[in-house]
């Protein structure tokens, strides 16, 4: 299935313009001039210039007259879609599948890579954000088919991920023009109240391609899906990539794993030869109807075992869908780090670095990035910010946690109140009633007093902190501690289950 990501730059011409110049002020309206025969007419306007009513096709004159003192750049079509292009090539650090849509959008096919991002939301949100940043105003929008992204992209939220097989539903009630058709196509149905894509979708077919030709239908299917639409996409960069081209167009799930096999001992025997290793893979087929399906993967290290390599990418080749047969094989390492030869350790040594990175790279493919981590020693003397989230694979720090001081098994994330009854202040508790539950205390051991970050601490727990690990009559452990003393008493808090 095809995921395809629309990237809408309303604004890129004069965007562009100012990201370049660094002038004029964002709220000072700035718009692009063409010549149009006789005629100077505007190319493209910026956001503050359409809030004034100012339109791409209206003469200059008459904007200048709406408009004193506008700001008037030329309009450089051919400039603005070379620097397009070059946008679209920074795009490929997303998906091996990228396309220009000139004049002023993209096309992302992120179908087998979301997951390299977080998922399809946040690799939306990271594009649109980190092109934000860059000075340019950004639509995003994602669907099965580049019609539908298309149509999302510009008329619902500047964020806009569509369920698979959602793109009927969401597409209805907008409006004609969203379809790409022609301003001619757009009026003459308006004339005859079709206003809308569902007006059209109710419509036979016959009639409207007499009188309006096959684009109309042509394009409704292809935006619900039901006619493939190919797309142009960029080439990869071929500095590290092998290619197979076939004979006979396949298909079958088997052979599509053999050919990844051979691709992937090809490239392993090309980054040896340069030192390197691969961290990220794109392996993209050609469908012989001219449509690119692709898949994405990710290592924990560099790596060039072409095993390892292959396993990973077989995890993935469900997703494509050959068509009528797929006929090349593309796979690129777009992203290499150094990797120099190494001996190899003996039995009974330490565990194989190399062997880590391959059980991570399976561990993070299966489950998702971000649900494999371990946890790392900080210096805090608060137990909840003594620890943190790191790589699983991440260089130690040098710190470590004191050994001959006694820690729960499983530490809460952040202290629940308890209601303790003490025979005096700074006495252990005799028994005390958590979530509900009343315990009472056949054991207990401390004080431990620890002293917190005092510009750190909150209203609610106090930086000092008396500690004790108790025991109740069915054999159950607790780490509770009593912090500085109120007007109303001590307060008791549970942080901790179980034993060390």
């Amino acid at each position: 299935m095809r995921r395809v990501v629309c990237v809408f730059l309303p604004t890129w011409p004069t965007d562009l313009w100012r990201r370049r110049h660094g002038s004029p002020p964002p709220d000072e309206p700035v718009v692009a001039v063409a010549q149009e025969g006789p005629r100077r007419v505007l190319a493209a306007v910026d956001r503050a210039a359409r809030a004034l009513r100012l339109r791409p096709g209206m003469a200059v004159a008459q904007a200048q007259a709406m408009v004193p003192g506008l700001h008037l750049i030329p309009a450089d079509p051919e400039g603005d879609a070379a620097a397009l292009r070059r946008l679209a090539a920074w795009c490929l650090s997303y998906a091996p599948l990228v396309a220009p849509d000139p004049p002023d959008g993209i096309w992302i096919d992120v179908a087998g890579a979301a997951h390299l991002h977080g998922g399809e939301a946040a690799l939306l949100a990271a594009l649109r954000r980190r092109l934000g940043r860059a000075g340019y105003r950004v639509r995003v929008a994602l669907a099965d088919t580049p019609g539908a992204a298309w149509a999302a992209a510009r008329c619902l939220h500047p964020e806009t991920v569509l369920p698979p097989g959602g793109q009927r539903a969401a597409l209805l009630d907008l409006p004609l023009w969203s379809l790409r058709l022609d301003r001619d196509t757009v009026s003459g149905m308006g004339q005859l109240g079709l206003t809308r894509i569902a007006h059209l979708a109710e419509q036979p077919r016959g009639p409207l391609r007499l009188r309006f030709g096959e684009a109309p239908g042509r394009r409704l299917d292809q935006a619900f899906g039901l006619a493939s639409e190919p797309l142009a996409y960029l080439a990869p960069p071929a500095e590290h990539a092998v290619r197979l081209a076939f004979p006979e167009p396949i298909g079958a799930p088997e052979t599509l794993a053999r050919v990844t096999g051979r691709l992937t001992a090809m490239l392993a025997d090309h980054l040896t030869r340069h030192g390197l290793g691969a961290r990220r893979l794109d392996l993209v087929f050609r469908r012989v109807d001219g449509l690119d399906q692709s898949v994405s993967v990710g290592t924990a290290r560099p790596s060039r075992d072409s095993r390892h390599l292959a396993r990973l990418l077989s995890e993935r080749l469900a997703t494509i869908d050959p068509g009528h047969g797929l006929d090349e094989a593309r796979l690129a390492a777009s992203r290499v780090e150094r990797l120099e030869a190494r001996q190899l350790a003996a039995p009974g040594e330490e565990p194989d670095p190399e062997a880590m990175a391959e059980l991570v790279d399976r561990l993070v493919l299966r489950l998702g990035p971000g649900r494999v981590f371990r946890r790392a020693p900080v210096e805090s003397e608060w137990p909840e910010r003594a620890v943190r989230r790191v790589a699983p694979l991440s260089p130690a720090t040098g710190v470590t946690w004191p050994a001959d001081l006694p820690r729960p098994g499983r530490l809460l994330p952040v202290p629940e109140p308890v209601a303790v009854l003490a025979a005096l202040p700074d006495a252990p508790p005799s028994a005390f009633t958590w979530r509900g539950t009343r315990r009472r205390v056949a054991r207990a051991d401390g004080p431990e007093r620890i002293f917190g970050e005092w510009w750190l601490s909150d209203d609610e727990v106090s930086a000092i902190r008396d500690y004790y690990r108790v025991e109740d009559e069915t054999g159950a452990r607790y780490w509770l501690f009593r912090d500085s003393l109120t007007k109303d008493g001590a307060r008791w808090w549970l942080h901790g289950l179980g034993e060390a």
